[in-house]
């Protein structure tokens, strides 16, 4: 990762501009042009540094559903077992933890069924229980890292 890369990372955090060419929008401060960014961002999700570049959707604010969701994971599986989980598109993110339950991620879908039907499939791919936290209350943390 290069400084512009650094750049990119910590000026689209908290907002990404809604229009009909958003990348071409959010280049011009950056200094690019929208097929610089593009590329970009392509190769930092190809290589890993970025997981995944697009919206968080409140899915319960639209009818749909989201759980926080923990796994109990042996360490020598620990990331197989992530390449499991993070496929699926119905995971936000993952992250570990010094913890008995040592991932930890997030579900959100359109609806409970199908939420369900993605931990179903994570418990059949791994072997492991997917414990479920559904929320009960909600709180805006506006975590923004600098890269």
């Amino acid at each position: 990762m290069d400084e512009i890369d650094r750049h990119i990372l910590n000026a689209l955090q908290g907002g990404f501009p809604v229009c009909e060419r958003p990348f071409q929008a959010a280049a011009g401060p950056l200094g690019l042009s929208e097929e610089q960014l593009i590329e970009r961002v392509e190769r930092l999700l190809a290589q890993g540094v970025l997981t995944r570049f697009g919206p968080l959707y409140n899915a319960d604010r639209m009818g749909g559903r989201n759980v926080l969701a923990a796994m109990a994971v042996p360490e020598a599986r620990y990331e197989a077992v992530a390449e499991a989980v993070n496929v699926l598109p119905e995971i936000a993110h993952n992250y570990r933890r010094e913890h008995a339950l040592n991932m930890w991620f997030v579900g959100a879908s359109d609806s409970d069924e199908a939420l369900e039907a993605a931990f179903r499939r994570i418990e059949e791919k791994t072997g492991l229980p997917v414990y479920r936290f559904p929320k009960e209350r909600e709180f805006f943390v506006e975590l923004k890292l600098t890269a």
